[in-house]
Order: structure tokens, then C-alpha cells, then sequence
């Protein structure tokens, strides 16, 4: 299993939970990626955003896709020893049922035991915020009038040592 986030992820049957399988998240899946991302974001990413994230070769970008396609993607970048997990999405139609915590548990196990993660997240978002927590990752401050669209601050969050553990 990947360790560094430069080697492809294996498919097998043990990736499929509920008809869901987790991989790579690639070019030919920038469409849905962007459908997905304008009706979850008020300023959602553009195309050339996530163009350049996925061309880093150290970032690991995740898909969750089921029998109809693309349900939800995860993008986490590298930066020396931390990873900055940037954008977790799911369509509207198919959220509360564990997608994205299946996406982050993936996350993980990509970055190996011991992984340090921080990420912005609207001080509102309070399911994003308790789903952070339930992973153990802890409220570390602010950034002021973070976001473009309204002005509203992001809650910093980071995770010091995740060892692969699941959502309680």
C-alpha cells in the first residue's frame, strides 16, 4: 500500500463497501468533480485548481464512485511532513451515508501511520467540524474572514499522529 502518495492505489474487492469503490481520482473525472463542487461550494474551486492538484505527484486525490459515477472526491496535498486536506466533496443526493469518512479512512491509510494533517473549514460547517473531530482532529484557531464569498472564518484543524484508526 501506497506510503507517500506516489504509487497508484490497488482495486480490489476489500475497496468496494456498500457498492462504493474508492481510487484515483483522474482528469477524465473533472466533470463530475466540478458538478459535484459548484453545488456543495458557495466559491467553488476551478477546473485549473484541481488540473494543478492533481499534476503534484506527491498530492494524494481520492474518487468515491458507485454504480452511477462519481459520488464524492477528496484532494490532500503534501507540504514537507504535513498534509493540507484541501477539498472533500459529496453530491447533495448522496451525503450523510459515510462517504466522505470512507474517503478520509482511505486518506490515511495513503499517508501511513503516524501522518500530520491540518485543514480550513467554515466556522458554520458544524457536521464537517464534528466529523473532523470524530477522526481526532482539534481546533487550532482561526483564519479571518477566510473566505472570499462572505467573509466568514475558517476554523483551523489539525491532527497530529493519525495511525489508520476509524470513526468511532
Amino acid at each position: 500500500m501506497q506510503r507517500n502518495g506516489l504509487s497508484e492505489i490497488a482495486e480490489s474487492p476489500g475497496d468496494e463497501r456498500g457498492g462504493l469503490r474508492l481510487r484515483r481520482l483522474g482528469y477524465g473525472d473533472l466533470p463530475s468533480v466540478i458538478s459535484i463542487e459548484r453545488r456543495s461550494f458557495p466559491t467553488p474551486w476551478s477546473l485549473a485548481m484541481f488540473v494543478l492538484e492533481l499534476s503534484k505527484p506527491s498530492g494524494i486525490c481520492l474518487a468515491a464512485e458507485d454504480d452511477r459515477g462519481l459520488v464524492g472526491y477528496l484532494v490532500c496535498a503534501r507540504y514537507d511532513d504535513v498534509w493540507h486536506l484541501m477539498n472533500v466533496a459529496v453530491h447533495p443526493e448522496r451525503r450523510r451515508r459515510g462517504i466522505a469518512t470512507d474517503l478520509i479512512e482511505r486518506l490515511f491509510e495513503e499517508a501511513g501511520s503516524g501522518s500530520r494533517f491540518t485543514l480550513e473549514v467554515r466556522v458554520s460547517n458544524a457536521p464537517a467540524i464534528e466529523m473532523y473531530r470524530r477522526f481526532g482532529f482539534r481546533s487550532a484557531g482561526r483564519r479571518r474572514r477566510y473566505y472570499h464569498d462572505n467573509g466568514e472564518d475558517a476554523l483551523i484543524m489539525w491532527l497530529e499522529a493519525a495511525e489508520g484508526a476509524s470513526v468511532a
